[in-house]
């Protein structure tokens, strides 16, 4: 029987020394490195010098897509190799993550499971692999291989080395997502806190001017003056009650206490009503409104008065961001199944990317500290509740700044 000279036993526990400490110190490591690109080079690396190989790789399970994918891997452009779907069912790395028990394929080209689709992209022509599961507490969250023994062929031992490294980098990989879901989270608040900020601060100043006008007009009507004076009051009144009823309205929307009285109406007559709101203050900025109707009258089923104040705040909208003397296109017409009504102007237009967000509560394009129009950002939004609470759909379409904005909203027909 053969017995192991001391020299052998030495060089074999300095091995095994020197092992230990570069996985404490791949431990150190990772516990102190929060970058999640970073953890994953530095994960391939490490599993490459321990095992002695050409290239590693690792392969994270896409929860909403389910799937692996490649994340990071030896000499590769991350961005590219994401794009490839490694298939659950039938690949080296799926059996792996299905089973959660490590593989060890010495001839792995002539697998079957082999996804030659990788080797592709990866440029390495794989001979030999060993794989093992990425996990945390009960949970596989990925795959971690390493590719082609450069002296001799893969052991067990290979395997145990790479998954005390595999415990390692699943525990650091998740702190890293951790982080950076809350960096985001924490980002989106702040986002939110600004917004809330600058709108009690639009709040403030637009509720400002007219209460402004009121009380020095209540001066005037206390020594018995003019008509005109009452008249200044009572639109600066009529200012402070729109302001106030758009953010009760607001408040319905959001607490889903509005309640909605249907009733059969023509969209001709729908929109009359909403432009006969806004017809005065069209005219004082000496706006041209411009009718496109069918003649035929097309019905829909809608809460009236709620969903003229949704085009009513469109209308408005419209004027707000015309120049004076501008011209507002206001139509409808039928689509299949649906009416769709739309308010077209002139003015200052919306970038392509703000398309969306223009129906963000409190959202203004405008810095809140030097804009040039008034409004609490709110109008849209409640516009948008309005027509989605009843089954519809609104949207803005627009070249971009300086290109005009059309606004459509889409009703269902009303039963013949």
């Amino acid at each position: 029987m053969h017995t192991p000279s001391k020299t052998g036993q030495l060089k074999e526990l300095e091995g095994r020394q020197k092992l230990l400490l570069r996985l404490v110190e791949l431990s150190v490591t990772l516990n102190s490195t929060l970058d999640l690109d970073e953890l994953l080079q530095l994960i391939i690396t490490t599993a490459t010098e321990l095992l002695e190989c050409e290239a590693a790789s690792i392969l994270l399970y896409d929860e909403k897509n389910p799937r692996l994918y490649f994340a990071a891997a030896t000499g590769s452009n991350p961005a590219q190799l994401a794009e490839v779907p490694v298939p659950i069912d039938s690949s080296l790395a799926g059996t792996i993550f299905r089973t959660n028990q490590p593989l060890i394929l010495n001839n792995a080209d002539q697998d079957p499971r082999h996804y030659a689709l990788v080797s592709d992209h990866v440029k390495v022509k794989i001979h030999s692999l060993v794989g093992v599961p990425m996990s945390i507490k009960d949970r596989t969250m990925g795959v971690l291989e390493a590719i082609n023994k450069r002296d001799g062929v893969f052991t067990d031992s290979d395997a145990a080395i790479l998954s005390v490294t595999a415990a390692h980098a699943a525990i650091a990989i998740n702190n890293a997502r951790l982080l950076r879901a809350t960096q985001q989270a924490l980002e989106k608040v702040k986002v939110t806190n600004q917004i809330k900020s600058n709108f009690l601060s639009l709040a403030s100043h637009e509720l400002r001017t007219p209460l402004g006008i009121i009380i020095g007009y209540a001066t005037f009507l206390q020594s018995g003056t003019t008509t005109d004076h009452a008249n200044h009051v009572l639109g600066a009144a009529e200012q402070m009650r729109t302001l106030l009823d758009q953010m009760t309205n607001l408040t319905l929307l959001q607490s889903d206490e509005m309640d909605m009285r249907q009733i059969k109406i023509s969209i001709q007559d729908l929109l009359n009503i909403a432009i006969d709101e806004i017809k005065y203050f069209a005219a004082r900025r000496d706006m041209q409104l411009v009718f496109d109707f069918q003649y035929d009258p097309v019905y829909v089923n809608v809460d009236v008065d709620k969903t003229a104040l949704a085009f009513v705040n469109l209308l408005n909208n419209a004027i707000r961001f015309s120049s004076e003397g501008s011209v507002i296109t206001i139509g409808a017409a039928r689509q299949d199944k649906q009416v769709v009504a739309w308010v077209k102007d002139l003015g200052i237009g919306i970038p392509v990317d703000k398309l969306q967000k223009i129906f963000e509560e409190f959202y203004q394009i405008e810095p809140p500290n030097t804009r040039h129009y008034g409004g609490l950002g709110i109008g849209l939004t409640i516009a948008k509740g309005l027509i989605e609470a009843q089954g519809g759909t609104i949207w803005a379409e627009s070249a971009g700044e300086g290109q005009g904005s059309t606004f459509k909203v889409a009703l269902r027909l009303a039963e013949e």
